[in-house]
This record gives C-alpha cells, sequence and structure tokens, in this order.
C-alpha cells in the first residue's frame, strides 16, 4: 500500500501530521511526500516538511492525500501541482483530501458530481468546484474520501484504515495511538461553539475567504 502526501508550502501541518500517523501504521504502508521539489516544505507552524519525492520521479500511488492550509490558493493555481493530482488522482484507488485540500481536487476536477466535505467556512464554496456539499466530519463517495477541518483528518485517517485493512486493524492503530478525544469544551463546530465563538472567528476568516475566492476563480479559469 503506497500512501502519497501532497506537500505545498503553507499547508497546514495538522491536516497532514494527523493522517500520516494513523496511515503510516498500516500494514505494509509505503509514504511517499510528494512536492514540486525536495527543498524542505513550510507549513503554518514553525515546523518544515522534507519530501521525499518530487512529482517527476513520485511512483504510482495507490492512496492520495492532499492536506489544506492557507496554501491551496496558490497550490491550486499552480500548473504542475495540478498536473500531478490529475495523474495520480486519475490511478489511484482512493483519492482523497482534508480539510480545504478538497479544492485542489476540484480544481484538478475530481470532485465533478460528487459529494464531499471541507472545513465549515469554505463549505458552501464546494459548489464551485461541481462537487455535492455534505455537512459530516467524513464523506466518501466511490473511491474519494474527503475529511471536514484540520482535526477532522484523524477520523477521516481511521476511516480509510478500517475500508483497507478492516476495522479491527484500524481499532490497534487507534488504541496504539490512544486516541480517545474527551475535549474540555464542545465547541468545534459551527453548531455547538456558540454565538460568540462562531462570530470572532466568521470575521476572522472573512478577509481569508474572500483572497481564497480570487485564488479559485483564478483556479478554474485554467481548467
Amino acid at each position: 500500500m503506497r500512501i502519497t502526501f501532497l506537500l505545498f508550502p503553507n499547508l497546514t501541518q495538522l491536516d497532514f501530521t494527523g493522517p500520516l500517523q494513523v496511515l503510516s501504521r498500516l500494514p505494509g504502508a509505503e509514504v511517499a511526500l510528494a512536492a514540486k521539489t525536495k527543498a524542505p516544505v513550510p507549513t503554518d507552524t514553525a515546523l518544515t516538511i522534507n519530501p521525499t519525492h518530487h512529482f517527476t520521479d513520485c511512483p504510482p500511488t495507490d492512496l492520495l492525500c492532499i492536506p489544506g492550509g492557507f496554501g491551496i490558493d496558490d497550490a491550486m493555481q499552480d500548473q504542475g501541482t495540478i498536473a500531478f493530482v490529475k495523474r495520480e488522482g486519475a490511478r489511484a484507488n482512493y483519492v482523497t483530501s482534508v480539510c480545504t485540500g478538497a479544492f485542489i481536487l476540484g480544481a484538478a476536477g475530481l470532485l465533478e458530481g460528487k459529494k464531499a466535505t471541507t472545513h465549515w467556512a469554505y463549505h458552501d464554496h464546494l459548489k464551485a468546484v461541481g462537487a455535492e456539499p455534505v455537512k459530516a466530519r467524513v464523506v466518501r463517495d466511490g473511491n474519494l474520501f474527503t475529511g471536514g477541518g484540520v482535526t477532522a483528518g484523524i477520523d477521516f485517517a481511521f476511516t480509510l484504515a478500517a475500508e483497507i485493512a478492516g476495522e479491527d486493524v484500524a481499532r490497534a492503530i487507534q488504541l496504539g495511538l490512544e486516541y480517545d478525544p474527551a475535549p474540555p469544551f464542545h465547541a468545534g463546530s459551527p453548531d455547538k461553539a456558540g454565538a460568540p465563538a462562531l462570530e470572532a472567528m466568521q470575521a476572522r476568516y472573512a478577509p481569508r475567504v474572500a483572497e481564497f475566492r480570487k485564488a479559485l476563480a483564478v483556479a478554474l479559469s485554467y481548467r
């Protein structure tokens, strides 16, 4: 089972590292980290990631995973990145994304007519790439698996692990990682957060989403 993660500058590190931690424990898993070059890739934190492959030497994959992050604006407009996603998405057994990584799949034409999810602040924009938005933490449509925002990538990864290796294996990985969430607050979704938190986050995301819309329009003009 070869698992390939797309890397691009300013990705959200937990979109990548959460699924990586789970999926790398699958029996026989081989992980490739693919980027335009092998230079260290900066994330939205102090962490940088070293690619193992660049697009031209990355072997065919069984599972393609696209993380999200503010760097999607540039990534979905980059023709080399989109060409790689189209190529690997066409031959992978599983085509997947976490958070706003869905829009890179969308820019590559891989969400047309598909049910999908993404981060709540961007959810309605899935329609622009031909997808049917579904408000769920993990959504499956055939061989397409999409996860919601950031931490949903962990649930997404366990869903994939069960699909690939069976529920018993997925449960064992969950136990090994002691994934037994008990958050101190129930504020992780818009319908639970309460008005003050929701209004604060909507205000924070508003300028960011406006820039995203512009970038998405440019990306879709290339299709």
